[in-house]
């Protein structure tokens, strides 16, 4: 059979079948068989995918494209050529895809869970990306099947985040996301690594966010930081930054180098030493310096709220907050959950998260007694009290 017969057919069967799962009131194609889409097929799905069949042997352009979240599932990991994403409310991964040519990231986010590796968008082979921003990239997991160099397009639904890979030799599947999370409290992994646990009292660890890498190789990696990384609390200059981990063998955190290092303390990126991604549990940025003076710890105000815009209490109001601009402001609930984090905070608090996670962001936490701390880089100075939110 000649191929373009073929496409013809394939492409035909298909817009068969989505014609009558629409008509049939279906909301999603649900592959059982053996299907494959040949050379130069084009074929853009507009709604969830279930694939409980082969599908891993692709030829040409496969697109999801709706103003709606879309979802991918089932038992079997179906695997593209070509991949567009024009998913205004995310594309979420509950498997994982594969890509052996171009992803093109045009709108709209590819979401994976968190709390495990499992579903992730795989670059495979000599497969490539472009188009990732903060408006599109990956909030989850990435990974990288037979690759030695790749850079992870991860970020956190709002900002790219990427993290560069170069390893010794191929890694038959490295797996990266990025956490906008306090490692030191409870966080999307299930687990808490406590910056106190480190293995020298002037290393200073990032409680802003990190990275979970997974790979087997011998390994180089490069972070960047911007304006809300605030890296100024972590070092006086940027020279004294550095990349460090959780090791898993050690329970603490530990320095993975500095080994190339660009940019100011607004923006910039740093090249660890060569490590193995997975003898550490998660990394981020560090740094250290014998002149650095600790913080001192004090007590401040304790704060009542009522958000409930009658003008009266509804926002978290610091008095002489306008006279530190450096400065970092994190909210727990009664778990230790991260709720709410702000750089250079400016009496904003309404009551709502702004963390995934936690809980919707932009929703209202519930009454209740929170704790917070306001970190001074200026002055090296944390200030924490307690915050009683009532409706």
């Amino acid at each position: 059979m000649a191929k373009t017969k073929q496409h013809r057919i394939i492409l035909l069967l298909l817009v068969s079948v989505l014609t009558n799962m629409v008509a049939s009131g279906q909301d999603a194609f649900h592959n059982y068989g053996n299907l494959q889409f040949h050379a130069t097929a084009s074929v853009g799905f507009h709604l969830d995918m279930i694939n409980d069949g082969m599908f891993d042997s692709n030829s040409g352009l496969t697109g999801f494209y709706s103003n709606q979240l879309l979802t991918v599932s089932g038992s079997s990991s179906p695997v593209f050529q070509d991949l567009e994403i024009f998913t205004d409310n995310g594309l979420q991964l509950e498997t994982w895809i594969g890509v052996t040519g171009n992803a093109n990231f045009i709108a709209g986010d590819v979401l994976t869970l968190k709390g495990t590796s499992a579903s992730y968008l795989n670059f495979i082979d000599q497969s490539f990306f472009n188009g990732s921003g903060d408006a599109s990239h990956i909030n989850g997991y990435a990974g990288a099947t037979n690759k030695e160099t790749i850079t992870f397009p991860v970020g956190d639904g709002e900002r790219l985040r990427f993290l560069t890979l170069i390893s010794e030799t191929s890694n038959a599947l490295a797996r990266c996301a990025y956490f906008r999370e306090d490692p030191d409290a409870l966080n999307s992994t299930g687990l808490q690594f406590p910056t106190t646990e480190k293995d020298s009292e002037d290393l200073q660890i990032s409680d802003l966010e990190f990275w979970r890498l997974e790979g087997e190789q011998p390994s180089i990696v490069t972070l960047s930081w911007d304006t809300n990384s605030a890296v100024g609390l972590l070092a006086e200059t940027v020279e004294s930054l550095l990349v460090v981990g959780w090791s898993k063998s050690e329970n603490r955190w530990e320095r993975l180098g500095n080994t190339a290092i660009s940019g100011n303390q607004q923006n910039g990126s740093i090249t660890s030493e060569t490590f193995i991604p997975s003898d550490y549990e998660v990394i981020t940025l560090g740094g250290t310096d014998d002149l650095l003076e600790p913080f001192t710890v004090l007590d401040l105000d304790n704060y009542f709220m009522t958000p409930n815009n009658d003008g009266i209490n509804d926002f978290l109001l610091i008095d002489g907050i306008e006279n530190v601009p450096n400065n970092v402001l994190n909210i727990y609930n009664r778990y230790g959950v991260l709720v709410y984090s702000k750089v250079n905070y400016a009496n904003e608090f309404d009551g709502k998260s702004n963390r995934n996670g936690a809980i919707s962001r932009g929703s209202g936490l519930s009454a209740g007694v929170y704790f917070y701390i306001l970190t001074v880089s200026d002055t090296r100075e944390k200030f924490q009290g307690y915050l009683y939110i009532s409706q």
